[in-house]
Order: C-alpha cells, then sequence, then structure tokens
C-alpha cells in the first residue's frame, strides 16, 4: 500500500485542529504541524497551539520545538519533515499534516529551490538598515536588488522584505532566480483537503478566538517577549499590536480590535494562496465523514 501524507490546510480559525484529532485518532497515525508561528515554544497562546489534552492523546511533531530566538525557514522545514516521513511511514502508511502556513506546506508538497544559508554578518546589516531607515530602506535596496520579487512581495512585510534582501547579498543573485522550480516528484501520494467557511461565519470565529485568547493570558505572553520584538517570529498578528500597546502608540481596546481585523486580513491571504491548486479538495468541516470518505476513497485507489 503506497504511503499517503494527508494534508489538512485551511485559514487561521476555521477549525483544522479539531479536525485534525479526529482524523489522527480514526487513522491512527500522527500530525506533523505546518504552522509556522506554532514552531516557536514562547508562543502558544497567540498561536492557538492545541492543548495539553490534544496534544497528549495524538502525537504532534514540529510544535513548540524551537525559541524565538532560532532561525528556521521553510527549506529547512522541507528538509526535517522528509527526514521525518520515513520513520512515520514505516509504523503507518498515512500520515497527517496540518497547518495554515502555505509557503511550508508548499516546500513539503512541491520542493523548493536549494536557499543558501544566510551569513550572519549579513542578516545584521539588514536588520541594523532596518533599526536605522524603516520599512522604506529595505524597499529601496530590494527595488535595486530584485525589481522582479519587489513587483509582487507584499510591500508592507518587512521580513519577507528582509529575507530577500538577505538572499540576494548572500548568494550573489537575485531572490527571485530562486523561486523559478519546478515540482519535485515525492515518494509518497498527497491528498490535500482543504476547510472553507462562509466569511461571516469564519469572521466570527476569528473575533471569538481573540477574545479567547487574551482571556486565556495573551497580553502577559506579549509582555514576556516584548524584549524580543525585533525578531522575525515576533512579527506575528497578536504580538505586535500589543507592543504598540505597550509603547503607548495606541489604546489596549484598539490593540484588540487590530488583532482582530488583522487576523481576518491573514485569513484572506491565506485563502488567496490556495486560490489556484486545483488539487485541494475543499469541504465545510461539519462535513466529518465526507472528508473521512474522501480519505478512505484516495487509500483504496492506491492499493
Amino acid at each position: 500500500m503506497k504511503n499517503i501524507l494527508i494534508v489538512l490546510l485551511g485559514p487561521t480559525g476555521v477549525g483544522k485542529t479539531d479536525i485534525s484529532i479526529d482524523l489522527a485518532a480514526l487513522f491512527n497515525c500522527d500530525i506533523i504541524s505546518a504552522d509556522s508561528r506554532q514552531f516557536f515554544r514562547e508562543m502558544s497562546i497567540g498561536t492557538a497551539v492545541p492543548s495539553d489534552n490534544q496534544l497528549n492523546t495524538i502525537k504532534h511533531h514540529f510544535i513548540g520545538f524551537l525559541s524565538v530566538e532560532d532561525y528556521y525557514s521553510a527549506s529547512l522545514f522541507e528538509r526535517d519533515v522528509l527526514d521525518l516521513l520515513p520513520r512515520l511511514f514505516s509504523r503507518n502508511n498515512i500520515v497527517l499534516m496540518s497547518g495554515g502556513s502555505g509557503m511550508y506546506i508548499d516546500a513539503v508538497c512541491n520542493g523548493i529551490d536549494d536557499i543558501p544559508d544566510v551569513d550572519p554578518v549579513v542578516r545584521d546589516k539588514y536588520i541594523s538598515r532596518y533599526k536605522e531607515e524603516g520599512i522604506e530602506g529595505l524597499r529601496v535596496a530590494l527595488k535595486i536588488l530584485d525589481p522582479e520579487y519587489y513587483a509582487k512581495v507584499d510591500l508592507k512585510n518587512y521580513k519577507r522584505i528582509m529575507r530577500a534582501l538577505e538572499i540576494c547579498e548572500t548568494a550573489g543573485r537575485p531572490y527571485s532566480s530562486f523561486l523559478k522550480k519546478q515540482k519535485r516528484e515525492r515518494d509518497f501520494r498527497i491528498v490535500k483537503i482543504g476547510l472553507e467557511r462562509t466569511r461571516d461565519d469564519l469572521y466570527n470565529r476569528i473575533n471569538s478566538r481573540v477574545d479567547n485568547m487574551v482571556k486565556a493570558g495573551l497580553e502577559e505572553e506579549a509582555r514576556l517577549l516584548f524584549k524580543f520584538r525585533n525578531l522575525n517570529a515576533l512579527n506575528s498578528v497578536g504580538y505586535r499590536e500589543f507592543f504598540d500597546f505597550f509603547d503607548e502608540k495606541i489604546s489596549r481596546e484598539k490593540a484588540i480590535e487590530l488583532i482582530k481585523r488583522n487576523s481576518r486580513k491573514y485569513a484572506k491571504r491565506q485563502i488567496t494562496w490556495w486560490g489556484k491548486d486545483k488539487d485541494i479538495r475543499w469541504f465545510q468541516p461539519e462535513r466529518v465523514q465526507d472528508i473521512i470518505e474522501y480519505i478512505s476513497d484516495s487509500v483504496i485507489g492506491v492499493n
């Protein structure tokens, strides 16, 4: 029976965690987390890490295995997941990967070009430039070094701009040149399942989830991480808004309002990311039995 990687994806707040636990229990398999923010052990509340009971029920991988001070990337995730999968498949021909980080999911499913490790001196250079000139200084540099990537990158996301600049200078060639890759073949089958809700339903769930995070201590978690605010890991929804509150730039109420708004915007970007992937079969989360039947048919189809 051919090994199968089930990929459960969808926007933030759609309900991936509960469905993934149910599916993993049914198929008696492990879960690989593909939520890049859940990699960091200090960011549990703001990233909606599964509960202790859920983590004890099903074996999870790639949750809380890094510090916010550690460097990690989609290419390293691809390497680590491909190294882990043979061991998991030796016990069960089905493994479940669940998350919402499109770049990391794509790296495992399609491969990512061999991007070089960044010279720490180069990284420090652009961190200093960002501190001195702000995001506009990074934009100017990127437009010069890689106009092709400049034309399509989110120019409000300093983390992605900085990453591109680091690669440009370290490799001596445009970052965009690494992105013109062909899909790599895998020795396992990939079955992609997407979870979707109506916009109003999804947005209401996101708003409620933010309220629950605040009640659970998100503000206190953000305070503990305030000293790391300039690290890439902390340029995340739920933290940067509270950082502005701590800096007295906005009120606490405004910070919570912005977390909800920015979470909704993030969900919209996630949906757009997957919009052109014809391999994804979309389901409403309530259609659990339909999801199970689809997976079962996929397994039978490769016997």
